[in-house]
């Protein structure tokens, strides 16, 4: 019966340490070539979490290796060659892909997409970096999903290209810079907006306690009134004499 091992490797880094090797020592196979052979398939995603899956024959030795595709994210983090994406996506922007390097990661990751068509895995690509700060061809992801579905990539998209020109890559680079300015100005005239209807809340706030306090005390007043009338009512007549 076939043994089949599945590991999370560093790509083009596997050891015969852990967490391979001693996965792989009990089946009697060569540790050796199975990690030259895994680091030799995994090396284009170094830097990043690779998906192993060994397969075993354990009378012949012999193995199968497939290689699974780290996420997307991932990817998208490799493209830009940042370590971190944004925590505030829609504001912090991290980086800016052109379209061929959204279809060169399209092109990883479709065998594990819902997607039937290319054109579907790089807008699934996209609809990913909108939820963690990277723009497509400088622009917001949604705004270039629209574009997509309108045609504009069609040509790109079709011939597979996935090279990107240095010239093309200072432009992105340009218009980042740009986007990004915008929106920190934009971040914090917002957080402006929020101090000063702070400041205004709480310096409202004085008053309001104050009025309160004084409808308060005039309820106070209004409830004792009838209290002492009514007392003044149950006092018996003095006795004439």
């Amino acid at each position: 019966m076939e043994q089949t091992i599945k590991v999370l490797v560093d790509a083009g880094k596997a050891s015969a340490g852990p967490p391979l090797g001693p996965a792989l020592g009990p089946s009697g196979v060569n540790v050796g070539q199975v990690v030259g052979q895994i680091n030799d398939r995994t090396k284009e995603f170094t830097g990043m979490k690779v998906p192993v899956e060994v397969t075993i024959d354990p009378k012949t030795k012999e193995f199968e290796i497939k290689v699974g595709s780290p996420p997307a994210s991932q990817l998208i983090m490799g493209e830009i060659g940042k370590e971190k994406l944004s925590s505030n996506p829609k504001f912090d922007k991290v980086g800016n892909l052109a379209i061929e390097q959204v279809i060169k990661i399209a092109k990883s990751k479709i065998d594990s997409m819902n997607c039937f068509e290319m054109k579907s895995a790089v807008k699934t690509v996209v609809g990913s970096c909108n939820s963690v700060g990277v723009m497509v061809e400088g622009k917001e992801p949604k705004e270039a999903i629209k574009e997509i579905n309108d045609g504009v990539y069609d040509e790109a998209i079709k011939s597979g290209r996935t090279d990107v020109s240095a010239e093309k890559k200072a432009e992105l680079e340009s218009d980042f810079e740009e986007a990004k300015k915008e929106l920190e100005e934009e971040l914090e005239e917002i957080k402006k907006e929020e101090e000063a209807d702070k400041a205004a809340e709480e310096a409202a706030a004085p008053a309001e306690e104050k009025e309160e306090g004084e409808a308060v005390e005039e309820e106070k007043e209004g409830e004792a009134k009838p209290e002492a009338e009514e007392k003044k009512e149950e006092k018996p007549e003095e006795k004439k004499e």
